[in-house]
């Protein structure tokens, strides 16, 4: 009886046990996450923006009136009255060549103009004479057609004279060297005693204002460029100095260059940009709507651009990380060709602590 009564006990005991077992396996797991506390972040819309459509270029800047300044004669220099960079008005002296020699054969011109000066007054007097000495009948018409004659020639020659002077007057002129017009004067290569021929170059002046910008576009883009495009001009920082419009279109393509001069008037105010000066010329072919996000939302591994979307899953939000490709800067945004679309909620804050699918809590946008 003793044994039957504990073997009734132990087949309850192991009842009891095999039940609860089995009441533990049929309780369901958790879902993974389901006890994690999503980040708050903050979002921003997606919205789609005319974003310009544009290409950068090496531009320089051209004065319309600038000249490099060459002597007319030869001869050695003796003076040099400008330091580059003055500023000079039309007409003021910036070099002086040597004139002795000019000097002289001026002199010696002018002695011959009054020798043939007085040669043409005394025929003048004999002219006179002879003319009452023949209307008085006194010589013959021979003598007198002869005194007309001499009159003509000493004339002729005294004239001549005359205008040799000037010329040598003239260039007399030359051995100073002078502004072509009110400008900034250039490099000075050359040095006092130096001697200079017409093919030396002295020295440039420009007028800095009415300048251009000379950008040559490529050929792939000839059926783009077209007059009338606005020109932004930079410098290396990317610093804006003029906005402008393309007024001329070379109907040519440089041989050398394999590509289209295009021009654009720079505002003759401007003193930031000089004659000859390199610059950044960004010309812009057009708008198209685009995404556009905030530069915050954009992270980099690896050279890619990645952003984090906010997206619903299982009534819930998560941080989506996507590739996306970037466009040009907007202000204090990107413009985005790909990877995002209108009304996507893209996170700014926090995104160095995120990670792909991790839930969020998206505020604002």
């Amino acid at each position: 009886m003793r044994t039957r009564a504990l073997k009734s006990i132990f087949g309850c005991v192991v009842l009891v046990g095999l039940a609860a077992t089995g009441c533990q396996k049929q309780k369901p797991a958790a879902p993974a996450g389901a006890g994690m506390q999503g980040m708050p972040v903050q979002t921003a819309t997606v919205a789609m923006s005319p974003v310009a459509q544009s290409s950068e270029y090496v531009a320089t800047i051209k004065s319309r009136r600038s000249a490099t300044m060459q002597p007319q004669v030869d001869g050695r220099l003796t003076q040099i009255q400008v330091r580059s960079g003055d500023k000079v008005k039309a007409g003021q002296a910036l070099m002086q060549i040597d004139p002795q020699h000019q000097v002289a054969a001026v002199e010696s011109q002018r002695a011959t103009e009054r020798q043939k000066k007085a040669l043409y007054d005394y025929n003048v007097a004999e002219n006179e004479r002879q003319h009452k000495l023949f209307e008085a009948g006194i010589t013959s018409r021979s003598v007198y057609d002869q005194a007309v004659q001499a009159l003509d020639n000493s004339k002729a020659d005294y004239e001549a004279a005359v205008a040799m002077r000037k010329t040598l007057e003239e260039q007399l002129a030359y051995y100073t060297i002078r502004a072509p017009f009110s400008g900034v004067v250039g490099d000075i290569p050359v040095h006092v005693g130096d001697y200079v021929v017409p093919a030396t170059m002295l020295t440039t002046v420009d007028e800095n204002k009415d300048l251009e910008a000379y950008i040559y576009v490529p050929t792939e883009r000839s059926t783009q460029v077209k007059q009338g495009l606005t020109v932004e001009l930079t410098d290396n920082s990317g610093k804006l100095l003029e906005k402008t419009k393309i007024d001329f279109l070379s109907p040519q393509i440089d041989s050398m260059l394999q590509g289209i001069l295009v021009k654009a008037p720079v505002h003759p105010s401007s003193e930031l940009l000089r004659n000859a000066q390199m610059i950044k010329a960004r010309v812009i072919w057009g708008n198209t709507p685009m995404a556009v996000i905030p530069v915050l939302a954009v992270i980099r591994q690896g050279g890619q651009s990645f952003v984090f979307v906010a997206q619903q899953q299982n009534g819930h939000f998560v941080a989506h990380q996507v590739a996306v490709t970037l466009g040009d800067t907007v202000g204090n945004s990107y413009s985005v060709s790909s990877g995002l679309n209108a009304g996507d909620k893209v996170v700014v804050s926090s995104t160095q602590f995120l990670v792909n699918d991790m839930p969020v809590i998206p505020m604002g946008g």
